[in-house]
């Protein structure tokens, strides 16, 4: 019997609480010639003025999530769901179909062995069974919650909100099916993905029949 073959890239499924470093990790990848697809900007292009989804939203959550000029009020809705499970739900089944119905529309049209998909909510949406591999980038919650700060200015109760909202750092870590500790400089960084780039191309070459356009980086 032989090889199966692979009718759409092997999709890795990136995923990790805030402040963790998945864009980091996401940049580092797409150097290696790796096709990374970023489900936040996904939901940004969405939510642009006059779309379809923004009007859903606005039905839902009232006239006061977008500003006088018709763009999304993020900052304000973020505050709304985050203190609020029952509208974050009602928000998550808004967005969240379209967004992967326009992630398997992108993945259909990738000629590659294998993509990263970043997904922070992977396992809150309970897509796992959407991706082949679960790829978590972890960091002390400590270290997660001072780069919010310095990234975003966001205060830390803000903070402590949203990772109330995540799955905590234990639930994520025990699906994993690879984890990058991001807990040092980029140097330790780019050595874990380089690693685990080349073991994503020798396990496809001996799972799977002629990958497509094997990346050799």
């Amino acid at each position: 019997m032989g090889k199966p073959k692979l009718t759409r890239p092997w999709l890795v499924g990136l995923t990790g609480g805030i402040g963790s470093g998945k864009t980091t990790v996401c940049e580092l990848f797409s150097r290696l010639g790796v096709p990374v697809i970023d489900t936040d900007a996904i939901a940004r292009d969405l939510v642009a003025r006059d779309k379809p989804v923004l009007h859903a939203i606005v039905e839902a959550f009232g006239p006061d999530v977008v500003d006088a000029e018709g763009h999304l009020r993020r900052d304000h809705l973020r505050s709304l769901v985050f203190k609020d499970p029952t509208l974050r739900l009602r928000l998550e089944s808004i967005l969240h179909p379209p967004i992967y119905d326009e992630l398997d529309n992108e993945l259909r049209l990738l000629k590659a062995p294998y993509c990263v998909a970043c997904i922070p909510l992977l396992l809150e949406t309970g897509a796992t069974k959407r991706v082949d591999r679960i790829l978590v980038v972890d960091a002390p919650e400590a270290l997660q919650i001072e780069r919010v700060k310095t990234r975003d200015g966001t205060d830390q109760e803000d903070i402590q909100l949203i990772m109330n909202a995540q799955v905590p750092r234990e639930a994520r870590l025990a699906v994993a099916d690879d984890v990058i500790v991001n807990d040092a400089d980029l140097g330790k960084l780019q050595e874990q993905v380089k690693t685990l780039h080349h073991s994503y191309l020798d396990f496809l070459e001996h799972e799977f029949a002629s990958p497509p356009q094997v990346m050799d980086n």
